[in-house]
C-alpha cells in the first residue's frame, strides 16, 4: 500500500522531468503501480484510513510523484455536481482544448509540495483527452470545469510542470484573460 513516505517532494529531479510513454498492454508491474496509484487516492479521501495511515488527502497522483517516470496517472474524484471521475490513465494527451479559461479561487494544491503556494492556476476551461486505462481500451474523455483543472494538474506532472509555474509571479491573484472561476 502506498503511503505518503511513498510520495516524492519539491526538489525531486522526478518531478521536473519529462517522462516516457508506456507500452499498451501494460505490463504486470504497469498495471500493478497505476492501481495502487488509484488505490492511494481513494484511501486519502477516506478519513478513516487517511488519519489511520496519516494520508493527505488528494484527487490525483502522477507516476512521476512516485519517482517513476511514466507517462501515467490516476484520478478520483467528484465534481461539484456530484459527478465521480475515476481512472487509471496510460499516455494520456490533451487532444483539443478551449480557449476559455479556469481557474479555482482557493488555488491548487499538490501531494507533493508540503507548503501553501498562493495564487490562481490558469487552465483550460475545457479539454479533450485520449488515453488508455489500466486494461489497454482507449478512452477518449471530454472534461470541463474542476475535472478539467484536475486532469491537466496530473498531465503537467508527466511533463516536468508544477501547478506553480502557471502562476502569474508578478501578481499572483491577478485574475488570467478570459477565465472564469469554477467553485
Amino acid at each position: 500500500m502506498l503511503t505518503m513516505d511513498d510520495i516524492v517532494r519539491e526538489g525531486h529531479p522526478a518531478l521536473r522531468e519529462k517522462t516516457q510513454e508506456v507500452p499498451v498492454p501494460l505490463s504486470k508491474e504497469d498495471k500493478q503501480i497505476l492501481g495502487d496509484m488509484l488505490t492511494f487516492i481513494k484511501n486519502s479521501q477516506d478519513e478513516e484510513l487517511a488519519d489511520k495511515y496519516n494520508l493527505r488527502a488528494g484527487v490525483g497522483l502522477a507516476a512521476p510523484q512516485l519517482g517513476i517516470k511514466k507517462r501515467m496517472c490516476a484520478v478520483h474524484f467528484e465534481d461539484f455536481k456530484g459527478k465521480l471521475y475515476s481512472y487509471g490513465l496510460v499516455n494520456p494527451k490533451i487532444v483539443s482544448h478551449s480557449v476559455e479559461k479556469a481557474y479555482l479561487p482557493s488555488g491548487e494544491g499538490c501531494l507533493s509540495v508540503d507548503r501553501n503556494v498562493e495564487g490562481y492556476v490558469p487552465r483550460y476551461a475545457r479539454i479533450t483527452v485520449k488515453a488508455s486505462d489500466m486494461e489497454g481500451n482507449e478512452l477518449k474523455l471530454r472534461l470541463r470545469d474542476f475535472a478539467a483543472i484536475v486532469v491537466q494538474h496530473e498531465i503537467d506532472h508527466l511533463d516536468g510542470v508544477m501547478f506553480y509555474d502557471h502562476i502569474n509571479q508578478e501578481n499572483p491573484f491577478a485574475i488570467p484573460d478570459n477565465a472564469k472561476a469554477i467553485s
